[in-house]
């Protein structure tokens, strides 16, 4: 850095000799300019040897005529303009002008002072630019961090829905930072780090700006990413950098988005651990809980993999909680969509608790786009209100995509389509435990050729072993009907066989449903191999248990093959007229399967499970619960 400095010096002290030099050079007197006497000047003018006469007071200048205009042809004299002198000039023709002393003295000053002027301006832009750069290189390692003010942060917990109980948990730092005293006389700290957990969209940043806005305090934002840099030591200044600054505008809260990106479990991994945010990570152990205290600074963080933060960070007087934002319930929901939907005109006949009801598993930014995709389609078609078949439409667009109409498809491979998603819905109607059929189409939307959706009663925090039974065999419906009417088999069922794999494997595996295998846990599959676990510790049992849970999960997935095929055979002309009814329309909604399976089959109807809300007005559940081919 001194160096840096001295050549700065340096530089400008070159600048400063070149324009002292460049201004003597323009100010320098004009050299062979003959000083002539008034009587000489008057005979070369009688003789005609003058000519471009300029008068400044009793000074005459002028040039000898026959020779070009340069400083060693001219001359200067004194003596009077009278009026003979200038009779005399005008009978021989000679040019002359008159200038003043004002406009001689501008000219002189402008002609003298123009240069070095100009070297100025140009010296000062060079400094401006040297210490630009100065700035740039000194300003390296300093934080990246937004503040907000007191007045620029609106958000509050208005603006905040559908996670009541997160809501709840921080209302304490608002209290903390509004009173302190209230909690200090009884011997209460204020918490010095907050982690916020939950699925993407789930609100946390939109929390942790509301918290801010409550408490009326400053809040800096930053990603964690914004402190690593290829330069090892720049990550640790800008946290210490932070923390200074925010120490100036105490109380205050400092909000880290995506904290699993510096702060990553340290020395673990295939490559090892990478000594920037090593470092960086390190400091901000520091200035949450070392020997200098940073009162009055709260630190807010987010992330969806608490699993692979550093247990420094979350032990008490780091972390002192973990905030819990989860997926909203239907209340929740309900909730959301109010807000979001403030600004909307919306017809009488929606209705938000439907909609509610109707997606679960939505997160709040699942919601927001599922009312914006409803308002841009409302305004497409001229609309001066929101409907719900706008938000039908919605729905559609934003689960499976877009329909692609442009899609040609040959009648073997529409016929092929139509029995496998008849396949899907004719099982889901007939199984006990499993969710009612929304809608069936045969209408290629994104990658699938066609879509089976279900759409559960009631939001569903635990799964049974029946229900799960039922799924696998919803899942191979259409695998069944493919090989029952065409003896053959497709690779419209690739996605279906890797769920049902999926589930067969957690059942044996983490949720001990096998009778063979009973009651234990094999393997935990969520461990991160590039965090050094899965790959650095052996399997937990031998290669007769591995065959036994091949040969439970070969058990569990070809018992409901079976299943679902015998129950597709006793109720194959059902399975035919659905096809024929899907070639026909391309699109049954729950209430037309309802009919067809009532009319062809009364016996078996009504379903095991009702469906309480009307296909017209409910939305498709999840990604996981669409049987695609």
């Amino acid at each position: 850095m001194n160096s840096q400095l001295l050549k700065n010096l340096v530089l400008w002290l070159v600048i400063f000799v070149a324009i002292i030099a460049l201004y003597q050079l323009v100010n320098t007197p004009r050299e062979g300019s003959q000083e002539i006497p008034y009587s000489e000047f008057l005979a070369n003018l009688d003789s005609g040897d003058v000519k471009d006469l300029e008068f400044k007071g009793e000074e005459i200048k002028g040039q000898y005529v026959g020779t070009s205009d340069d400083s060693t042809a001219s001359f200067k004299t004194t003596g009077p303009a009278n009026d003979q002198l200038i009779k005399t000039l005008e009978e021989k023709g000679v040019t002359f002008k008159f200038t003043s002393d004002n406009e001689g003295s501008l000219t002189s000053i402008l002609l003298n002072w123009a240069p070095l002027l100009l070297l100025v301006v140009i010296m000062v832009f060079f400094m401006r630019q040297l210490q630009a750069g100065g700035t740039k290189a000194m300003s390296f390692g300093k934080n990246k961090a937004r503040m907000l003010g007191e007045n620029q942060n609106k958000t509050t917990f208005k603006d905040v829905a559908g996670i009541d109980e997160a809501k709840e948990e921080v209302q304490e730092i608002v209290d903390f930072l509004s009173n302190p005293k209230k909690f200090t006389k009884l011997g209460g700290r204020i918490p010095k780090g907050i982690l916020l957990v939950g699925s993407p969209g789930t609100g946390k940043t939109l929390l942790a700006k509301a918290i801010a806005g409550e408490a009326g305090v400053p809040f800096f934002i930053i990603s964690g990413s914004d402190f690593v840099e290829m330069f090892v030591g720049v990550g640790a200044s800008r946290v210490r950098d932070l923390f200074v600054q925010a120490k100036r505008h105490s109380p205050c809260i400092i909000f880290v988005d995506e904290l699993d990106a510096v702060g990553r479990h340290r020395g673990a991994g295939l490559g090892g651990g990478h000594d920037e945010r090593e470092q960086t990570l390190n400091q901000l152990l520091v200035e949450m809980d070392g020997f200098e205290s940073n009162e009055g600074i709260i630190l807010m963080a987010a992330t969806n993999r608490p699993d692979v933060l550093d247990p420094a960070l979350l032990r008490p007087g780091r972390f002192d909680r973990q905030v819990v934002v989860p997926r909203p319930d239907v209340r929740g929901r309900e909730a959301i969509l109010k807000v979001h939907s403030r600004n909307t005109p919306l017809e009488e006949d929606v209705k938000l608790s439907v909609i509610a009801r109707s997606t679960p598993g939505f997160s709040g930014a699942d919601l927001e786009n599922l009312v914006n995709e409803s308002a841009l389609h409302a305004a497409r078609l001229g609309r001066m209100k929101i409907t719900m078949e706008d938000f039908e439409f919605a729905k559609d667009k934003v689960i499976m995509g877009a329909e692609r109409k442009s899609l040609i498809i040959s009648d073997s491979e529409k016929k092929i389509t139509a029995y496998h998603e008849a396949g899907h819905a004719l099982v889901a109607k007939l199984t006990p435990g499993t969710d009612p059929i929304h809608k069936v189409t045969i209408i290629p939307r994104g990658m699938a050729l066609g879509v089976t959706q279900q759409l559960p009663i009631e939001d569903r925090y635990t799964l049974s072993r029946t229900n799960l039974n039922a799924t696998i065999m919803v899942l191979l419906g259409g695998r069944a009907a493919e090989e029952l009417v065409f003896s053959e088999r497709t690779s419209g069922a690739g996605n279906d066989l890797e769920r049902v794999t999926e589930v067969a494997r957690r059942m044996v595996c983490e949720w001990g449903m096998s009778e063979k295998v009973g009651p234990i846990t094999f393997g935990k599959g969520e461990e991160q191999v590039f965090l050094g676990k899965e790959i650095s510790k052996p399997k937990n049992y031998s290669e007769e248990t591995a065959t036994e849970i091949d040969n439970e999960i070969k058990s569990i997935v070809t018992g409901n093959y079976e299943k679902a095929r015998t129950l597709l055979e006793d109720n194959i002309d059902i399975l035919h007229k659905v096809a024929e009814v899907l070639l026909d329309l391309e699109v049954i909604d729950g209430k037309d399967l309802d009919e067809i399976i009532k009319n062809n089959k009364p016996e078996q109807y009504p379903s095991p499970w009702e469906n309480p809300i009307s296909p017209e007005s409910s939305m498709a559940f999840r990604n996981n619960n669409i049987k695609d081919t």
